[in-house]
């Protein structure tokens, strides 16, 4: 495509290379969403072509207020519950030291914070019990059951333990996946952030990418630039 031939920006974003790992590839056209039509090219073989331009721009949009939220020491919530992306959002997040989410949304992680924070403060008070050995005084029995509580609560609250209050923006990869986290960062005022592919309404986001939200290249292309723009903002003794 034409237009995708274009030099890097200033994010270091290449088109060129956005449309090797295929973040241009949307639905079928039978699947769009009639307010993601200005952010399409065209159509290939009956399945719509995103407008790398548009994809360039939105990122770069997208990239800027992250760069503005971290020099802000403001929270950005990763999310991410495809089975696909679960490693990837974990080693991400890691990587940027951001809190994340990539297990099932858990209803009222925003909208009732300070009833999943007391489940979180049990974990990690239960975390702290087993590594000072304070949980051998209980049976076999019963300390099976409380490894099993603890590999439990790994997976519900794992990427969120450092999250003291509610984030102050959320990065969503599958608008349609995550439909509650949007929900509910819309019911609190919060920024949100997303992937949005042919079939989901852009309009329910503050900075919408139009991209391919299924294959896992196009997915990691955006994550590594999020992470980068984080790991060159925060301070270097963070």
């Amino acid at each position: 495509m034409e237009k995708e031939k274009q030099a890097k920006t200033k994010s270091n974003i290449n088109p060129e290379e956005m449309a090797e790992l295929g973040l241009h590839f949307g639905h079928r056209t039978s699947r769009i969403h009639p307010k993601m039509m200005p952010y399409i090219y065209g159509t290939r073989n009956t399945v719509h072509i995103i407008d790398l331009n548009q994809t360039v721009e939105k990122l770069e949009q997208a990239l800027v207020f992250i760069q503005k939220l971290i020099s802000e020491q403001k929270i950005l919530l990763l999310v991410g519950t495809k089975i696909q992306f679960k490693d990837l959002v974990k080693d991400i997040a890691t990587e940027s030291n951001l809190p994340y989410v990539n297990q099932r949304w858990l209803g009222g992680t925003i909208t009732n914070f300070e009833i999943i924070k007391k489940r979180v403060d049990y974990f990690k008070e239960l975390e702290r019990k087993k590594k000072d050995r304070e949980l051998e005084k209980y049976t076999k029995k019963e300390r099976s059951e409380l490894d099993k509580e603890l590999k439990d609560l790994e997976t519900k609250f794992g990427g969120i333990k450092k999250l003291e209050k509610t984030p102050d923006a959320i990065f969503i990869l599958d608008i349609k996946k995550d439909i509650l986290a949007i929900k509910e960062a819309r019911k609190k005022g919060i920024k949100i952030i997303a992937i949005a592919d042919t079939n989901v309404d852009p309009t329910l986001v503050d900075y919408p990418i139009p991209a391919n939200d299924d294959a896992i290249s196009s997915v990691k292309y955006i994550l590594e630039k999020v992470k980068d723009t984080v790991l060159k903002t925060k301070p270097e003794s963070k």
